[in-house]
């Protein structure tokens, strides 16, 4: 408590080793989860059309989404997945069993 005191005392900002454990947990929170568990319900829908072989302009007219919003779906499941290509995502699906 003291080292707290001193630290704000002098202009500093303090922040206790438990807040500084929740603060890293929240900022990494699925660090041990598959990578799919981190998804939304539609970068899962995305994710499953990619790996069904189903092209953008399908997976839109499917989900009755724009293209782009179909897009921008892929570009945040690559993103949080930190993938590149659509085969990697097969791959992973392969990989993990979430292949029909």
């Amino acid at each position: 408590m003291v080292a707290a005191i001193r630290k704000v005392a002098k202009g500093g900002k303090y922040i206790s080793p438990a807040m500084t454990e929740k603060l890293i947990e929240e900022l990494n929170p699925s660090q041990n989860l598959p990578l799919h568990t981190t998804l939304t319900d539609r970068e899962f829908q995305v994710f499953s059309g990619i790996c069904a072989g189903k092209s953008i302009t399908d997976l839109a007219q499917q989900m009755t989404l724009s293209v782009k919003t179909i897009s921008t779906y892929r570009t945040r499941l690559m993103k949080k997945m930190n993938m590149s290509k659509n085969a990697e995502i097969i791959h992973y699906a392969f990989k993990n069993d979430l292949l029909e």
